[in-house]
């Protein structure tokens, strides 16, 4: 009987209609409250605004049950995560490839495949298939939760895709604060001075974020040589969604035969591109390019926040420990492929 006074109330009031855009504010307004304070407590304690955006969503999970919340949560998660990772564009540039050289641009476009490839053999002797393989290797690879969100954006879905991401976002930002702290020591234990260490911490770590500090915490020649590095496994983000967008489109097609396949570029790499090639040829104002980057930023905190929302712990734990040894394994192997590519340029 609650259920349907809710029900009604709800239609009355324009909520109940899916379409509408009534229908999405409340949800919407939701994970854009836990966004905010989830960068409001990494702002005074230090901790991953991503993380914590994700833990609160997760804590507040019923909501996404409520009749009024579940449309604006589902377009959040969904939507405007695309949204979000269109914009990322903004931050890539052709000078930004022009200054790290041939060998260094080799080595991180081989690292990002090599992890990848890794993935999908290594995820079998894990028990799992290439849903969660390609989901975790490129989150790995590219640049932590933000290529997870894309990736998962392009993966057929099903009754475990949200459970998978909340995984890799969860491992990766774990794995992504360990490697801010450990990677500057390990660089200087293997004694590359303070470009190599940059390059190094660049071409590893996950997260953007994590990279910036672990570089700098070195010294600026090394924290700007991290940044560029990492902006660079940014921009593989495009090729490696269409690429697996296509190898995607294919075999769907192939196993069903009928009904409407995958599109060939999804709309927000499409948007992606575009924005990149912009700013390459200086058609983007630096008026336009910092809040462009900043709403990015904050689109991507908002949906992890509504992921969150959509997530049962008790499914996510389900994922095992296989998984994050499997996102363990995929670390490791960048890792080695990144260090032993330097010690090949040197010597």
């Amino acid at each position: 009987m609650a259920n349907e006074t809710r029900d009604t109330s709800a239609n009355r009031l324009g909520w109940g209609r899916a379409g509408g855009f009534l229908a999405l504010v409340p949800g919407f307004l939701v994970a854009a409250m836990i966004a905010l304070a989830s960068q409001f407590v990494s702002e005074h304690y230090g901790a991953p605004a991503m993380l914590l955006a994700l833990l609160f969503g997760i804590a507040l999970n019923f909501l996404s049950a409520e009749l009024r919340c579940a449309p604006g949560i589902g377009f959040t998660s969904k939507t405007l995560l695309r949204a979000g990772v269109a914009l990322l564009g903004v931050r890539i540039s052709a000078d930004m490839l022009a200054d790290l050289g041939w060998d260094v641009i080799a080595l991180v476009v081989g690292g990002v495949a090599g992890t990848i490839a890794f993935g999908l053999v290594a995820s079998r002797l894990f028990g799992y298939r290439y849903r969660f393989a390609f989901l975790s290797a490129g989150a790995v690879a590219i640049c932590g939760a933000s290529a997870a969100m894309a990736l998962a954006a392009i993966l057929p879905r099903d009754e475990k895709s949200d459970d998978r991401l909340v995984f890799t976002v969860v491992g990766v930002t774990v794995l992504s604060t360990v490697a801010m702290i450990l990677y500057p020591l390990i660089a200087s234990a293997l004694g590359f001075d303070e470009v190599m260490s940059g390059i190094f911490i660049g071409a590893t770590v996950h997260d953007v974020a994590r990279v910036v500090g672990a570089g700098y915490s070195i010294s600026e020649p090394a924290g700007d040589a991290a940044t560029l590095v990492k902006l660079l496994r940014v921009l593989m983000l495009a090729p490696v969604v269409v690429l697996g967008g296509l190898v995607i489109r294919a075999t769907a097609g192939a196993r069903t035969g009928t009904g409407p396949r995958p599109p060939l570029i999804p709309a927000f790499v499409a948007g992606f591109i575009v924005l990149a090639g912009l700013n390459s040829f200086g058609l983007l104002p630096s008026l336009v390019v910092g809040p462009a980057s900043e709403l990015s930023r904050w689109l991507l905190l908002v949906a992890i926040a509504a992921v969150g929302l959509r997530t049962v712990p008790g499914e996510v734990l389900r994922v095992g420990p296989a998984a994050a040894a499997l996102i363990v394994a995929e670390t490791v192997f960048l890792g080695v492929v990144v260090v032993a590519g330097l010690h090949f340029m040197v010597g």
